[in-house]
């Protein structure tokens, strides 16, 4: 198979569709078998369908094979995952979809009617394998909608002829169902609130992570399942017309989580604010900002989990185009994320404690040991953002008080920054970091100290650390708002930079010198190769991955001077090729340079048609060791 992928890589798609068929129809086989089958397909093919990138697929063999191993287990999982989002709420909302009111009803009595029988009869035994393989809900319901609206109807059709499933096919169609009302709640809240913006077109996706991702999470993080809040998740993406608009895709973005986040009713009536705008109840300390703050891998979205019409936990990413392409098909590898976080997740606070180099030496700038680790490396004039609904405004943090509970931050109304925030990591940094430099000096000069000092353009806010992990803004009678900041996270190069652009602000350099210089510094380090105690058993595997490349390519290079060579050789056996005469299956020598026509003489069909490797060739075509000739009449 591996020396097929290399002239054809759908050699292996192939093998993975026909191992995913197997694992269906798996039933069939001898438990023993099954389970020895399973474990070969959790160990091989699950990680090379991983690699490939083929996540829907890869979630359904890892479902199925679970269902094999650990049979217990996994009716134990989807049973939770059940009663969980099968709970109904005490507040109903007014807006609810038909599908939601129909599907949830019809799942439901077949669940109850379910239960009930098992309760009745006290059969405790387990649901037999190809149960537990039916309840394993197919990747393609994932892919296209119209399947997964086909296939919950024929379930609320089957309800209705009193057709009776196994209970825990019930429950896969009960988790399915909640994920498609709170996927068609969203669509029907963003078809209200949001304007249609030509290129920048929402589109819509939905997952539900697979139980055996779930089993290994709550096994790393030692959580219960409650605390896996992506278990089910909704992807939003927001249209760029190909990167023409991604600044105004930005601000669509965090306008769309505005629109995700509910905050408490009394704060809304403060703000008067409709509560239509409103959707969930965002949890605690679940918010990531990975558009300001990419990961290291350029990643970029916003993840959120939230409280949804059911009072389960659900995640919600939002995305640009650019940003969900680079992200499944650019160098923001997943596997590679996936990796590095299980296995050096630990040691992630320690390098954060050991970079941030700059620790301000002022008891009142002080980080007390209770604050977010994000949040250690902060001091005055760090830059950060200011976030009200889909406006991004360039602010710097004037003051740090009460161990950094309190920022007294200054904005700057007049410099956009979602452009900045599109484009962080591109060459123009400097300039932003010198227009960051020259807020902080302004208001250092005007001795600026308080809670609504400034002049027009530029204004001092007071913001809180909440319990929610973000920042919010405080209004002078002490009541918090929806505007929050972002600490902007800096690595070890761009700390340098900001600092070294602001201190030339100050002193009033230029900053184009330190333009060239930077520019020539990142064209000397560029090539060398960054290794951190955090990165470097994930850096090692992929370097092994980058060796066998190239002793492939190597391989590849001899092999062809080699070919080359063949016709100065004067050993017969080694100017020869080999062919197979189908459909007999005739090994036949024929000297090298031979082309199909000399085939078709020696095989007795003169000046017929020949198909070379399964395709018609012309008479002169030269043949290959290993061909297959065929003749077809």
């Amino acid at each position: 198979m591996l020396l097929g992928m290399v002239d054809d890589p759908r050699v292996v798609l192939i093998k993975l569709a026909d191992r995913l068929h197997n694992m269906r129809t798996i039933y069939a086989l001898p438990i023993p078998k099954a389970e020895a089958v399973a474990q070969e397909t959790l160990a091989v093919w699950c990680s090379l369908a991983s690699r490939l990138g083929v996540w829907a697929l890869k979630a359904e063999l890892e479902d199925l094979c679970f269902a094999v191993l650990q049979p217990q287990v996994f009716m134990k999982i989807r049973s939770e995952l059940t009663s969980m989002w099968n709970s109904t709420s005490k507040d109903k909302s007014m807006r609810r979809s038909s599908i939601r009111s129909d599907l949830l009803a019809s799942t439901k009595e077949v669940h109850a009617t379910s239960t009930h029988d098992l309760l009745s009869s006290n059969d405790q035994e387990q649901s037999n394998m190809e149960d537990l393989l039916q309840a394993v809900l197919p990747f393609d319901l994932f892919l296209d909608r119209r399947r997964r609206s086909d296939f919950l109807n024929n379930l609320q059709s089957n309800s209705e002829a009193s057709i009776r499933k196994p209970k825990i096919v019930d429950d896969a169609a009960i988790a399915l169902t909640s994920l498609a009302a709170c996927e068609e709640e969203l669509q029907q809240e963003l078809l209200i609130t949001t304007s249609y913006i030509p290129g920048m077109e929402v589109r819509l996706s939905s997952r539900l992570k697979s139980l055996y991702s779930i089993y290994c999470k709550m096994k790393r993080k030692r959580v219960g399942i409650r605390q896996v809040y992506d278990a089910r998740a909704l992807r939003v993406i927001v249209g760029d017309k190909n990167g023409a608009l991604h600044g105004p895709a930005v601000r669509s973005c965090y306008s769309i989580l505005d629109i995700v986040h509910r905050f408490p009713v009394n704060l809304i009536i403060y703000l008067e604010l409709p509560m239509s705008r409103r959707l969930w109840t965002p949890i605690d300390g679940e918010f990531d900002d990975y558009i300001i703050n990419p990961k290291g891998s350029g990643y970029q979205s916003l993840h959120t989990a939230v409280q949804a019409s059911d009072s389960s936990p659900l995640e919600v990413q939002i995305r640009t185009q650019r940003m969900h392409e680079y992200a499944e098909y650019g160098l923001a590898a997943h596997w590679l994320y996936k990796e590095s976080s299980v296995n050096t997740g630990s040691g992630m606070s320690n390098k954060i404690k050991q970079s941030t180099s700059y620790a301000s030496s002022s008891s009142e700038d002080e980080i007390t040991d209770g604050m977010p680790s994000k949040y250690i490396s902060m001091k005055v004039g760090h830059p950060v953002l200011r976030i009200d609904g889909n406006h991004l405004l360039a602010a710097v943090i004037v003051s740090i008080e009460k161990g950094g509970k309190e920022l007294l931050v200054a904005v700057r109304f007049t410099l956009e920054a979602s452009e900045d925030v599109a484009e962080r990591r591109s060459s123009f940094q400097l300039k932003r970091w010198e227009a960051y430099a020259r807020l902080h000096k302004k208001v250092t000069e005007k001795w600026w100290c308080a809670p609504g000092h400034g002049d027009w353009s530029t204004n001092l806010e007071k913001y809180t650390l909440c319990r929610d992990g973000i920042y919010h803004k405080q209004d002078q009678f002490g009541r918090l708002l929806p505007t929050f900041i972002q600490i902007i996270d800096l690595t070890e190069e761009e700390e340098e930079e900001y600092w070294m652009v602001v201190s030339a602000v100050f002193e009033g350099k230029e900053t184009s010198t330190l333009t060239s210089e930077s520019s020539n510094g990142d064209r000397s380090t560029s090539d060398l190769p960054i290794s951190t105690p955090l990165s470097d058993p994930i850096n090692n595997k992929v370097h092994l991955l980058r060796t066998m490349l190239q002793w492939e390519e190597q391989v590849r290079r001899r092999a062809s001077v080699a070919e080359r060579s063949l016709g100065s050789l004067t050993d017969p056996i080694l100017r020869e090729v080999a062919i197979i005469c189908w459909p007999y299956g005739k090994i036949m020598r024929m000297s090298t340079g031979s082309t199909a026509a000399d085939a078709g003489r020696r095989m007795g069909v003169d000046g017929k048609l020949l198909w070379v490797n399964g395709q018609l060739v012309l008479p002169q075509t030269e043949l290959k060791d290993g061909d297959i000739v065929e003749v077809r009449t």
